[in-house]
């Protein structure tokens, strides 16, 4: 291949990737603010807590890499908040009726960029960004007792020289946000930061 050649080709490839890399996002994905507020009352007010399952909802569902992060998001969630779960479920209930607290994890946002992309396009592929709210309820009554929302990105150029491994690095920082703040308002309600600016 001659040297025009390949130089044509590269050309072509860059005018290819660059209106892509230079497209803004239709869905501005972002905390609306740096702090949590606190819940209601403290989840120790509660017996158990029960965790359902992450949802994620349109635009986000269906999309390949947006699908790839869910099923990472959950895995996440089950190693790190199971032990913390077990613990506070295994201390003896009150005397009455037992108090459940639910929680129901949703993806509000997410664009996340494959390995593969990453790979192709690297830094030109853009940044990474979650964000994962918690709605939670006590389960008798529905009211809703908190829903804090926890935000992570990755950089284009982190992501580009990690492989990807920027990216899926930030769904392990958001499950990390979301866990502490479990943490933090079991004892008393104090709130927590969302990981946003």
């Amino acid at each position: 291949m001659s040297p025009l050649r390949t130089l044509q080709t590269i050309m072509l490839g860059l005018c290819l990737i660059a209106p892509a890399a230079l497209a803004k996002d239709k869905v501005d994905v972002q905390a609306s603010s740096a702090t949590n507020p606190a819940p209601l009352e403290a989840f120790s007010a509660f017996d158990r807590i029960e965790v359902r399952p992450i949802t994620m909802g349109a635009p986000w569902a269906g999309q390949k890499p947006n699908e790839a992060a869910l099923v990472n998001l959950q895995a996440n969630l089950d190693e790190r908040l199971g032990p913390w779960l077990a613990e506070v479920n295994a201390a003896p209930a009150r005397e009455g009726q037992a108090r459940v607290l639910r929680i129901e994890p949703y993806v509000a946002g997410i664009r996340y960029i494959s390995g593969g992309k990453r790979v192709f396009a690297g830094a030109f592929a853009g940044k990474s960004r979650v964000l994962l709210k918690l709605r939670i309820v006590d389960a008798a009554s529905g009211q809703v007792i908190a829903e804090p929302e926890f935000y992570q990105h990755a950089a284009g150029m982190a992501g580009a020289y990690s492989f990807g491994g920027a990216d899926k690095a930030m769904l392990e920082r958001v499950v990390s946000l979301a866990l502490d703040y479990l943490r933090a308002n079991h004892a008393a309600a104090v709130g927590g930061p969302t990981g946003g600016e």
